[in-house]
């Protein structure tokens, strides 16, 4: 079948809407007709070449080319066709799309840790994942997707994987959101930061991961919630999903958690800016408590190497520092868990939603993202 998406052909260029030729669903795949897409950060890093995967590491993988590339990893869809093998999806089921996939069968996701899927070796580039074929192409060129789903597309052909089903009654913009940037910031307070009543916690980026880290930190009963962003426009919506404190540099943040901690200083700091550099670490360590943790959850660009810490200080006072991937959670209870959250209440999704745009306006959208005006632009479909 014959479909549209946003297709990035090079770095520093715009996305360009192509004509897309889907191959048939193998045994263990499915068609989705996609809903809601969000503008997520990480797909922006494919454009400015943070994200960009060695020409050593494709051949090691069997892979040509990185580029070009369908973008999106968060989205959402309505089930059009399925594989003669597919088993949890049927046709007409509402599906939230999960940039890591889930094996269910390989050590990590036995073990209660999807997140870590080993099929995960294969989201940033190739064919599909049960053959390695490409199945996307356009005027005879192989696509390769962003986290093998490419959600900038009016239909995505999808590892069963992939995809997990949800209640038919939720509404999809909410559903697309949880697919990414909902779960990756709540599971970065809830699950990797370990969020106790009472507690104190920095989230450093106010954007789409970081609203969601500052949920996370209240739903787990954080006393202080320290919001820190250099746009001083992200104050009011900091303060909806529950920040108690608004700063816009690292230095203001220190003084008043080290005030309203009577010099304890922060049982957490997570880390969620548009871009994570390495000079981050110092202040992020010097904002904690002695056994605090500093949870790493923004993307770096992936050549970066060179990061700012004080070792002494990290030994001495016991202190953590943790990578977080999909928020430290199994994408098939995560999923399920935060929506029900929304269903009663608890979380805020469609406050979120700051713009929609159509897939046409997708170049519009990111313009919008990186000048600050938005929390999470979505593309709608329908």
């Amino acid at each position: 079948m014959k479909t549209r998406a946003a297709v990035l052909w090079a770095k520093n260029e715009d996305w360009k809407i192509e004509e897309v030729e889907l191959g048939e669903p193998g045994p263990t795949e499915v068609i989705v007709k996609t809903a809601f897409a969000g503008l997520c950060h990480s797909d922006e890093h494919l454009v400015t070449g943070d994200i960009d995967v060695d020409q050593s590491v494709l051949e090691l993988l069997g892979v040509e080319h990185f580029l070009p590339i369908i973008g999106g990893h968060e989205g959402s869809g309505v089930v059009a066709q399925v594989g003669s093998a597919v088993t949890s999806v049927a046709v007409g089921d509402h599906v939230s799309c999960s940039f890591i996939p889930s094996c269910g069968t390989c050590h990590w996701c036995s073990t209660g840790r999807q997140n870590l899927c080993d099929l995960g070796a294969a989201t940033l580039a190739g064919g599909m994942m049960a053959d390695g074929q490409y199945k996307h192409q356009t005027n005879g060129t192989d696509l390769n997707r962003m986290a093998q789903l490419g959600t900038f597309s009016e239909h995505m052909l999808l590892s069963e994987s992939s995809v997990i089903k949800v209640d038919d009654d939720l509404p999809l913009d909410v559903v697309a959101l949880v697919s990414c940037g909902v779960a990756t910031g709540v599971g970065s307070a809830q699950n990797r930061a370990e969020v106790k009543a009472g507690d104190t916690v920095v989230v450093v980026g106010i954007g789409g991961i970081g609203a969601n880290a500052v949920q996370g930190a209240k739903l787990a009963g954080a006393a202080n919630v320290v919001a820190v962003d250099t746009n001083p426009n992200r104050k009011e919506k900091a303060e909806e999903f529950g920040a108690t404190h608004f700063y816009d540099s690292f230095d203001e943040a220190i003084m008043s958690v080290m005030e309203m901690t009577h010099g304890r200083m922060a049982d957490s700091a997570i880390l969620t800016p548009g871009v994570t550099t390495g000079d981050l670490l110092e202040p992020a360590l010097n904002v904690i408590s002695k056994d605090g943790t500093v949870v790493v959850t923004g993307l770096a660009p992936m050549q970066q190497r060179d990061v700012k810490l004080d070792l002494f200080g990290l030994s001495m006072y016991n202190k953590q520092i943790k990578g977080s991937i999909f928020g430290s959670g199994s994408p098939r209870a995560e999923i399920p868990r935060l929506l029900n959250e929304y269903r009663r209440g608890a979380l805020k999704l469609e406050e979120l939603i700051t713009e929609r745009y159509q897939l046409d306006d997708i170049n519009t959208g990111y313009a919008d993202m990186r000048n600050g005006k938005n929390i999470r632009g979505v593309i709608a479909f329908d």
